[in-house]
């Protein structure tokens, strides 16, 4: 048991690497925020260590500099960040039953979009070793960035900033383009996905409506769609020529 786990914080380890290096990279710009609303360093990272949301954390940052109320940043930060409560149910499924609770609330602690793709991507029930390997990658990475970018971040040439912060879109290829060049459903899935995106994103209609709600409706809409017409097999077999694997979306 011992050597599993040690093979799969590992595993997880070798996963986490450029995540960590993803978020190394834009938490820079992350820092620069947070000392533009009066934060330290040390602040920052701490409020980075403990808050692991990239848009979360800036719209905190935001609010702080515009100096709002504690209300209004609390409703704000349950908007931006609900859609953590769709990836967590999504992996609880995932986790052995036999994990205790302690395991799943760090699990659940450590979520984000990155490591919800790598975790969900992972071959069988997702052991809390494994998760662990990640957590150690990528955590550190974020919350060290963001330090930094608060002591150095405004020293940095204007483009070479702006270059971090599109770093965190191509940690996000780097977890669909896999599985997308493996199964063609999950591919139409994705370019489904962009186009409502880039509709709910321009039509008036739609205007009013926070990214946070859009992001949280897209995804029920289309994850619930594709679960009526393209039905995984628990036992691990491909419905049909393409088909997701059971193993894959478990």
């Amino acid at each position: 048991m011992k050597e599993t786990n040690r093979k799969l914080f590992r595993s997880g380890m070798r996963d986490g690497i450029p995540i960590g290096l993803g978020y190394f990279a834009v938490s820079f710009t992350l820092g620069i925020a947070a000392k533009n609303a009066g934060m330290t360093a040390l602040q920052a990272a701490v409020t980075s260590a403990l808050i692991n949301a990239s848009a979360g954390e800036f719209i905190g940052f935001t609010l702080i500099a515009a100096q709002a109320g504690y209300l209004e940043v609390m409703v704000m930060e349950a908007v931006a960040n609900a859609r953590y409560l769709l990836m967590s149910c999504a992996l609880s499924q995932k986790i052995s039953p036999s994990t205790g609770l302690l395991h799943r609330l760090l699990i659940g602690f450590y979520v984000t979009d990155e490591i919800f793709g790598v975790s969900i991507a992972e071959k069988g029930e997702l052991k809390p070793a494994y998760s662990y390997g990640v957590i150690s990658m990528a955590a550190p990475g974020w919350t060290l960035g963001t330090f930094l970018g608060v002591l150095v971040g405004n020293i940095l040439p204007l483009r070479l900033a702006s270059a971090l912060s599109v770093a965190l879109y191509g940690m996000f290829a780097a977890v669909f383009v896999p599985p997308a060049k493996e199964n063609r459903i999950v591919a139409a899935l994705i370019g489904v996905s962009f186009a409502a995106s880039f509709f709910f994103q321009k039509l008036p209609l739609f205007s009013g409506i926070s990214s946070g709600v859009k992001i949280i409706v897209l995804t029920i809409v289309l994850s619930l769609a594709a679960a009526l017409l393209f039905p995984v097999d628990r036992a691990g077999e491909e419905s049909g020529k393409d088909g997701i694997s059971g193993e894959a979306v478990k």
